[in-house]
């Protein structure tokens, strides 16, 4: 199956999500009461300085605002890995999260602090790919989130001082607030350059990284 196909079979399964209801919009009624007002900056900002990051390098920067629960995400969750396999150290791939289900706090929570311990693609990746064991639960999946940082190898106890440290809540939110600010409502969001991209196919993501790269 083509790239392009597994794209477009992506984009179908989030319009089928969006009608059923599981990708969820920010009501601008509420935004108020989102949590991190204070972004510790006048303006927000795209990528901060702590952002994870999947690989860094080249002339583009690529962005994308997430759920790790997040069913469109997980949907276009393969394509991104393509991109990434193919454009490498050319392009700084940016995380930024906008948590919006009931376990997506602790699932930015436990990538956090496996990246403190350099280990925040294999987390990452962790928790896309094992998505179907954790998410859309009722009851909160640290568990599952710390068996995860043990597989991968993790000091266990500073995994666990990362993961419930506030500071770490307050990344996270810091994110979320960013988002708000820029106008991002949804999950997946992508950015490139600080543009922002509505992708309908595959090349809506990677013309502008060529053109970036290229400029």
């Amino acid at each position: 199956m083509s790239r392009s196909t597994k794209f477009t079979l992506g984009l179908i399964a989030v319009a089928a999500l969006v009608l059923a209801g599981f990708i969820i919009f920010l009501d601008p009624d509420e935004q108020e009461s989102a949590p991190a007002e204070d972004t510790g900056s006048a303006s927000a900002q795209l990528v901060r300085e702590d952002s994870p990051r999947l690989s860094e390098g080249g002339d583009a920067v690529f962005v994308e605002y997430l759920d790790f629960e997040c069913e469109a995400c997980l949907s276009l969750y393969p394509t991104i890995e393509e991109i990434r396999a193919e454009y490498g150290d050319r392009v700084t791939f940016v995380v930024r999260y906008l948590p919006l289900h009931g376990n997506s706090v602790e699932a930015a929570k436990a990538a956090e602090a496996a990246g403190e311990q350099g280990e925040f693609e294999a987390m990452y990746k962790a928790l896309f790919e094992n998505s179907a064991e954790w998410s859309h639960q009722e009851t909160s999946q640290r568990e599952a989130f710390f068996g995860y940082a043990e597989e991968l190898g993790l000091d266990m106890e500073r995994f666990e001082q990362v993961y419930d440290d506030p500071a770490t809540l307050e990344r996270i939110e810091r994110s979320a607030a960013d988002a708000e600010a820029l106008g991002v409502t949804s999950t997946p969001t992508f950015f490139v350059d600080g543009e922002r991209l509505e992708p309908t196919r595959v090349e809506d993501l990677t013309d502008p990284l060529d053109a970036a790269l290229e400029g």
